[in-house]
């Protein structure tokens, strides 16, 4: 932590200098305000100049539209207050590879601060690269079938295998795939920025891939897809030192999550201080799928408000060969979610798809491996989720002599439904290890027939101080093949539901 903490340190020493270097306004390189000139070349001159001895590329106030620019080591670019800089709307402007409004590959010591904005126009190009996809001036194995490639829709920002990045102050709006992508990047620092993407379907508010050193503070991401995304794309490769804090998600899909993509893996994770709200996934979905391992991830404070689930930890296998993924040392502490009966983002945009999965009730939080390849030695603490119960046994029921019908899904796409309809209400854990539960109180607002809490294939849990509502005559906690169990201080409800139920 501490050689992260003095890499975050140079970034802010070595971009702050920029301050005292000079400037270079676009509009003594040709820039024009207006929505119908490309500014590209313009910019891009600018961009080239600031390099040559390190300086500040200034979009002043007004709009200006640009095709892609390619940003070169040493240069920040500003956006004053009120400064709009549009991304093109023709999908020509960014090449067959779909290149981003902003793209960095290979450089260090660059920048994007100020108190402007950034705008995708990302349902405008979506509608341009429709008609040329018609017209077969470019091509998409997939627009026919469901709707164009997230590929082939360009990010606001995409940087690669850069070092020292900031990213401070600016809004980024509209984006036609993932707001902002960072790739096998070192030193990166995003603080109070502000992400409103609601255009279009894969609006990812921010991703961080296979990156090491990474701050993320006091930011906003309201997204049409994951708010907060970490990924490992490639074998080999790692995110390592990312630490997020002080953020508010909104999401389509997940408020925080780790993963899907997950060949490397993930080490030295934490997120504190976050506030998710109307988000139609997790609150914190933590997963890898992909032969990744995944190990040191803390995660604290988070407040969920009107979110579809509260905490989804998956160790899955879609990838094709032997190597399986491992989860050890996860911590979540703090966490208070409210899960509605109802969808929770009803009436944004772009809403988050209906699960392709048979009906279910409600979907408690859950922690699931596979059959011999458990999650290991996770804690969970200081727990309070508040469901809106109303389940009903016509919708589905699985019960407590069948909990072996639950689908393991090994190669399923994680995401919290995955399973379809689960035996527990509030808490589901299968194929783990070394569990630790402690100060867990849950409440339900409507009726629900099923258990609260089960445990399938649970080796060493350490449950202590739950606090458990009066539901149906079914029992209240649920042990299968589970042994090594400490149980302390447990709330239980009054009268037969009151009975725990062991089975080995």
């Amino acid at each position: 932590m501490k050689v992260m903490l003095l890499s975050w340190l140079l970034a802010f020493g070595t971009l702050c200098v920029y301050g005292q270097k000079q400037d270079y306004d676009i509009l003594k390189y040709g820039a024009k305000p207006g929505m119908s000139i490309n500014n590209q070349i313009a910019i891009q001159k600018a961009i080239d100049a600031a390099s040559k001895t390190g300086g500040r590329v200034v979009v002043p106030a007004g709009n200006f539209v640009t095709a892609p620019v390619h940003m070169k080591s040493s240069v920040e670019l500003y956006l004053a207050p009120d400064a709009i800089l549009y991304g093109s709307t023709n999908r020509l402007d960014y090449s067959e590879n779909a290149m981003a409004v902003i793209r960095a590959q290979g450089v260090h010591d660059i920048a994007i601060t100020g108190k402007g904005t950034i705008n995708g126009q990302g349902r405008d190009v979506v509608e341009n690269f429709l008609e040329l996809l018609r017209a077969g001036k470019l091509t998409d194995d997939q627009y026919l079938n469901k709707r164009p490639s997230e590929f082939g829709r360009p990010n606001i920002i995409y940087f690669i295998d850069c070092e020292r990045v900031k990213v401070t102050g600016v809004t980024l709006r509209n984006a036609a795939s993932w707001v902002q992508d960072y790739k096998q990047c070192k030193d990166i620092v995003i603080d109070s920025i502000k992400v409103h993407s609601n255009e279009y379907w894969n609006n990812d508010g921010i991703d961080i891939v296979d990156c090491k050193n990474v701050k993320i503070t006091n930011s906003i991401f309201n997204a049409a897809d994951d708010a907060i995304c970490i990924k490992s794309e490639t074998r080999g490769q790692i995110c390592e030192n990312v630490w997020i804090e002080n953020c508010v998600a909104r999401s389509s899909a997940n408020g925080f999550k780790i993963g899907t993509g997950s060949l490397g893996g993930f080490k030295n994770i934490t997120v504190k201080n976050l506030t998710v709200y109307d988000t139609y996934r997790s609150a914190v979905a933590i997963e890898t799928v992909d032969g990744g391992s995944l190990q040191d991830v803390h995660v604290s404070h988070v407040r969920g408000i009107n979110t579809g689930n509260a905490i989804f930890i998956r160790l899955g296998h879609r990838n094709n060969d032997e190597v399986y993924s491992t989860i050890s040392n996860v911590s979540i502490d703090d966490i208070k979610v409210e899960v509605p009966s109802g969808k929770p983002d009803i009436g944004y945009p772009v809403e988050g798809p209906p699960p392709k999965v048979a009906p279910h009730n409600l979907v408690p939080a859950s922690i699931t491996g596979l059959p011999g390849h458990r999650v290991q030695n996770v804690s969970i603490s200081n727990v309070e989720i508040s469901y809106g119960g109303g389940a009903k046994r016509e919708v589905a029921h699985i019960g407590i002599d069948s909990l072996s019908s639950v689908t393991e899904n090994a190669a399923g796409y994680p995401e919290f439904t995955m399973f379809g309809e689960l035996p527990a209400w509030a808490l589901y854990i299968r194929h783990a290890e070394d569990i630790k539960i402690s100060n867990f109180k849950v409440a339900l607002k409507g009726p629900d027939f099923r258990p609260a809490l089960v445990f399938d294939d649970v080796w060493g849990l350490t449950l202590q101080k739950a606090y458990l509502p009066l539901t149906a005559p079914t029992p209240a906690i649920v042990y299968k093949n589970t042994g090594k169990i400490i149980s302390k201080d447990i709330a239980l409800p009054q009268g037969n539901q009151s009975v725990v139920t062991l089975e080995k």
